[in-house]
């Protein structure tokens, strides 16, 4: 029932805000043919007047031809710049309204492609730190959240193939040392001090290899019998400056080589995966900025680059998978975020701008209000471009000095097609 009388109330509410008081008038069949009425076309009709040559619709004081009150067909009809005129019942009509006026903004504004997004960790900028040989964990130093420093050491391990790669380095270096002291006494042959250089520096590739600098090498080897073997501690580094997101390790835990103990990741740009369109992939290209918005976010707009598009589209959905990349040196976006995204195809530095409010369509085709006076209004055809940030881009149709109708302009749509719901010029 409430639904059902809705109309109704809205156009009695309209009726009794603008006053018009040419409503309910006696139709003749020639008004029940027609859509609107054609006053040139009814010889003797009491409300034309031919002023200048020129036919008036003497109930709205317009040129009979531009009256869209009288003849609300042309609206759907006009190109952009064309007109057609609407007489409000007084001066006063649109101040009891509360339309508001202004001249269209100049401005920057861009046109783009809609998407959505899902953050990502920068792939480029994330490492698993995983332990070269099994062991066991004799310190974790860092914790779930912490930034690192590149080379900071972020666990130590203690494991027998360590101990074992350690006691080979000792050997073969006193057994090189031999070598020198012999060879340097005429002793041993030089073959036989090349053989101990190289079974030393063989005995030493190992332990190079799990990060064990020269210097440290050299200490095992001076060190003495029965030394405690903490320094054979194996210390696991982070590879480059970033904050731990996952950890796994434990101390005390025995691992396995190859198993990851912590995630890192460099937060300072995140990437944005975006789902683009089939019918949109023309328009888009690697290089072209992009906008996202979050809606946990909703003050910030992250600005980024798109640097690859997806060489398929998904069967299913008729989208290409793309990515963005954006700087966040606060940290603000986290994996798995949703997103909004807009890739920027074209910029705009001086258009011609207007709240989106102020557009209205009639059969599909945008319309602006222009104010010629405080009671008289054009309905004027114009062509759109791009909305961007809650404005309306006006590619044609306006002039930048012109006031236009920003606010309310539904209700100046009412009076322009109020003749389709009964009203229109009395005729006597």
């Amino acid at each position: 029932m409430m639904n059902r009388c809705k109309p109704a109330g809205a156009f009695l509410l309209l009726v009794a805000t603008f006053g018009l008081a040419f409503v309910g008038c006696e139709r003749t069949p020639a008004h029940a043919e027609v859509e609107g009425h054609d006053h040139a076309h009814e010889a003797g009709h009491a409300h034309t007047a031919v002023v200048d040559g020129v036919t008036m619709c003497a109930e709205h004081n317009v040129p009979e031809a531009e009256c869209g009150i009288c003849r609300p067909q042309l609206a759907g009809q006009l190109k952009p710049g064309e007109s057609v005129r609407v007489r409000l019942p007084s001066a006063q009509s649109t101040k009891i309204v509360g339309i508001r006026t202004a001249a269209p903004q100049i401005g920057a504004t861009a046109d783009g492609v809609e998407c959505f997004a899902e953050m990502s960790f920068n792939q480029n900028a994330l490492a698993q730190i995983v332990v070269p040989v099994g062991g066991l964990l004799r310190s974790v130093e860092v914790d779930l959240g912490g930034k690192v420093k590149e080379g900071q050491v972020v666990a130590r391990l203690w494991s027998a193939s360590v101990a074992e790669a350690v006691a080979k380095a000792v050997l073969t270096h006193q057994t090189l040392d031999r070598e020198r002291k012999l060879s340097a006494g005429r002793v041993t042959s030089q073959a036989t001090l090349q053989e101990a250089e190289a079974a030393h520096n063989a005995a030493c590739l190992p332990l190079r290899t799990l990060g064990f600098t020269e210097e440290r090498i050299d200490e095992f080897s001076h060190q003495p019998a029965g030394a405690k073997d903490d320094s054979l501690l194996l210390e696991v580094r982070a590879p480059f400056a970033g904050e731990i997101v996952e950890r796994t390790a434990v101390r005390g835990a025995l691992v396995e080589a190859g198993k990851p103990l912590f995630t890192l990741v460099d937060r300072s740009v995140m990437w944005a995966m975006l789902q683009v369109p089939e019918a949109m992939l023309a328009r888009v290209q690697q290089g072209q900025a992009v906008e996202l918005h979050v809606d946990s976010l909703l003050d910030r707009v992250f600005t980024g680059t798109l640097t690859w598009i997806g060489p398929a589209v998904n069967e299913h959905t008729r989208m290409t998978l793309a990515r963005a990349e954006f700087a966040d040196p606060e940290g603000l976006l986290k994996d798995k975020m949703f997103a909004r995204a807009r890739i920027l195809t074209r910029r705009t530095e001086n258009a011609m701008l207007l709240p989106t409010e102020a557009i209205q369509y009639v059969e599909g085709k945008p319309l602006v209000f222009v104010q010629r006076a405080d009671d008289l209004f054009d309905a004027r055809g114009v062509r759109l471009g791009a909305t961007f940030n809650g404005r309306q881009e006006v590619l044609a149709g306006l002039e930048p000095q012109e006031s236009i109708a920003v606010t309310h302009t539904f209700a100046l749509k009412s009076a322009l097609l109020m003749s389709r719901l009964g009203a229109g010029c009395a005729d006597d």
